[in-house]
């Protein structure tokens, strides 16, 4: 057997086991909590090797229904209004991104919560070819395998809510010493309208331009519906 079949059948043999071992996992988290993501890992090992920063890690899985109604309105209202129509990307967005980007402007709004998740929950920060090629793979993996329900369940339990903290449960618990399920209007608005920037920004310490994002997040949730969520 030549070098190049040899080359082949390796190359096929990992393409191969690539795709059990993905699809596998994304099947296992349909109905597992997920433990970790390569972003709380990368973080940890951050704070292990930084003596400025306190080493911690706040996170507790809670399933949707014990999750205030207004945390998805929140987040929907303030990430991606279009989540409950889309399959996994907002095309106008997208395009709205790509021309901004031509004309040197950062447009933001063309991450959708499904490719958020995908990011989340299988992939490191970044965002070069291979890792953008990875997340619009894993994004049509959990739009095909998962229900909108169980997306927005993972995502408000796995994405980053300050330092060291993960999930809605952990912010809840942290910034206003209540369970998410006790969650108000204006409080998960507050929460969503960090989100973009969860280290610099704090529920705790809102800034004028934080509060105006919350009033703005308030006046979109009026057009969102929560029954939409299984809530």
């Amino acid at each position: 057997m030549t070098i190049f079949r040899k080359s082949i059948r390796i190359l096929g043999k990992i393409i191969l086991w690539f795709f059990i071992i993905t699809i596998g996992l994304t099947i296992i988290y349909r109905f597992l909590p997920v433990p970790v993501t390569p972003l709380m890992a990368i973080r940890w090992v951050e704070q292990v090797f930084d003596k400025e920063k306190e080493v911690r890690f706040k996170k507790d899985w809670v399933s949707i229904d014990k999750i205030s109604r207004h945390m998805p309105q929140a987040v929907v209202a303030a990430e991606d209004q279009k989540f409950l129509d889309h399959f996994g990307f907002d095309r106008e967005a997208m395009e709205k991104a790509w021309e901004g980007n031509k004309k040197g402007k950062r447009i933001k709004g063309a991450s959708t919560i499904t490719q958020q998740t995908a990011k989340n929950v299988f992939l490191w920060p970044g965002r070069n070819l291979i890792r953008k090629g990875l997340e619009a793979y894993f994004t049509i993996l959990i739009e095909v395998l998962w229900s909108k329900e169980r997306i927005m369940e993972v995502y408000l339990n796995v994405i980053e809510m300050g330092e060291g903290i993960y999930g809605i449960e952990a912010a809840a618990q942290t910034y206003y010493k209540k369970p998410a399920a006790k969650l108000s209007r204006q409080e998960a608005a507050m929460i969503a309208a960090v989100l973009p920037n969860p280290r610099r920004w704090s529920p705790a310490r809102p800034t004028p331009y934080i509060y105006g994002r919350q009033s703005w997040i308030l006046r979109q949730m009026n057009n969102i519906n929560p029954v939409g969520f299984g809530i």
